[in-house]
């Protein structure tokens, strides 16, 4: 056979591949996109808070839409969703929410939820904060008196509302980092024991902290300072730029829960008797 033959019907055969391969991924994505389940990013308060176990059942009762949550720190959320490693983004730092969709990996972003965060510690409270109404100068007394203290130092929302309570205070807790001041680079009930086990302060969202069985002598010595706001905030990954984003059963999920009927689910979750998030969708 001819060279240039051989050329042609190789370069016909390599086409005729190429087309089907691409005819497979454009199945293997539609299959993708008709499967019954999104994944939200999120954050470990609200998988450790017991909340995604009460709402999500709801939702897939009326959906038939399967909801996998990755629960981990609110800034490794936002890696794992500019990724594309999700269809929803929901977490807990407005600051970031509104930058990752500026930048745009994220569609519109909406209020959902908010609660509190709560400084707790043990009942002899070395640094005498307990009825402190600043959370900044109550962790400017811990540091004065050097007294033990976890942060999750994570980069998750709680770890960032820290932070910023440590600036206010006038204090960089970092020059400490290894003597009074630890970091467990853990999720909020990680933390949460390691602070029990060490008797050392830590900052907690309020509704893992209700949810917390190992409370020992621990109590809230701390609240109620407007600094301690905790606002949520869900959107969908934007498909524009992940395409495999499912991206209508991702506003689905968004849709309800921003609707009556999800606002009155995540009102009716209770805590210990207590109320554990407050909704406030616009």
């Amino acid at each position: 056979m001819p060279l240039t033959k051989l050329r042609r019907i190789t370069a016909a055969l390599a086409a005729l591949l190429a087309a089907a391969a691409l005819g497979a991924a454009g199945t293997a994505h539609a299959a993708d996109d008709d499967s019954g389940y999104i994944v939200v990013q999120s954050t470990t308060s609200t998988e450790a808070s017991g909340l995604f176990e009460y709402l999500l059942p709801k939702f897939e009762t009326m959906t038939g839409i399967d909801v996998r949550v990755v629960a981990v720190g609110t800034g490794q959320a936002i890696r794992n969703a500019r990724n594309g490693d999700g269809d929803v983004l929901f977490v807990h730092h407005t600051p970031s929410e509104y930058r990752f969709v500026a930048q745009g990996y994220g569609k519109r972003r909406f209020d959902v939820m908010y609660n509190d965060f709560v400084l707790v510690g043990p009942e002899s409270d070395p640094a005498g904060i307990a009825g402190m109404d600043r959370a900044p100068a109550a962790l400017a007394a811990i540091a004065e008196a050097e007294a033990p203290f976890a942060s999750r130092g994570d980069d998750s929302g709680t770890h960032k509302t820290e932070l910023g309570l440590w600036a206010d205070a006038g204090v960089d807790p970092q020059k400490a980092s290894g003597t009074w001041y630890r970091e467990t680079g853990s999720g909020m009930g990680a933390t949460l024991n390691t602070a029990t086990a060490m008797g050392a302060y830590t900052l907690s969202d309020r509704a893992t902290w209700l949810n917390f069985q190992n409370k020992g002598d621990f109590a809230i010595l701390v609240e109620g300072d407007p600094k301690l706001f905790n606002q949520y905030g869900v959107m969908v990954v934007n498909p524009d730029r992940h395409p495999h984003v499912k991206e209508h059963k991702a506003q689905a999920f968004v849709d309800w829960l921003v609707s009556k009927g999800g606002q009155e689910a995540i009102a009716n979750y209770r805590l210990k008797g207590q109320q554990a998030f407050f909704p406030n969708a616009d």
